[in-house]
């Protein structure tokens, strides 16, 4: 898969994982699990990058004797999760074009 595609949709996936509530860093990851795996590393990355792109905001809190992340979306993030809405529709309709008359991958 190409690069930027592939970041792309790592992005608007942890957007998804804090659209409905404010999430930790582990807490991400697990939710993500059952749909893909990502390394700490990589979401990290995802999640700094996020933030200066001002589609989440970052709160810090104690929990159990240390400061745990807090992160939480912002409109400009709600705003991305529609605009790829949008975009995959278009996707989807370019694989179709492309598939037509295969007898798989549809």
């Amino acid at each position: 898969m190409d690069n930027q595609l592939k970041r792309g949709l790592l992005d608007v996936c942890v957007l998804a994982a804090v659209k409905n509530e404010e999430s930790y860093g582990y807490r991400i990851i697990k939710d993500m699990k059952p749909y893909l795996d990502m390394s700490e590393s990589t979401l990290y990355t995802i999640l700094k990058r996020l933030e200066t792109a001002e589609m989440i905001t970052v709160r810090s809190a104690e929990h159990g004797g240390r400061l745990r992340k807090y992160y939480s979306i912002t409109q400009k993030g709600i705003d991305r999760i529609e605009e790829f809405k949008g975009e995959w529709k278009e996707l989807l309709s370019v694989y179709k074009f492309v598939t037509k008359g295969e007898c798989y991958g549809e």
